[in-house]
């Protein structure tokens, strides 16, 4: 049995309030860790053919306001 099978299994037997618990942890983790790959890639320069892009298209009026 892999890792990911025993975790399946085990929250398949939470209870209702241990499920509730555990999506608002395991979502603030996976908000962590999310953030902190976008500031490495950031800071890394995978973004930045991106950003290029969003500002040209910005400038050359291709984007509307939100």
């Amino acid at each position: 049995m892999t890792k990911i099978q025993r975790l399946e299994r085990e929250i398949k037997e939470l209870t209702p309030g241990e499920l509730a618990a555990f999506r608002k942890w395991f979502h603030d983790y996976d908000s962590v860790v999310w953030d902190e790959q976008i500031e490495e890639d950031a800071v890394a320069g995978k973004l930045d053919k991106l950003a290029e892009k969003a500002l040209a298209d910005h400038k050359a009026g291709r984007t509307k306001e939100i």
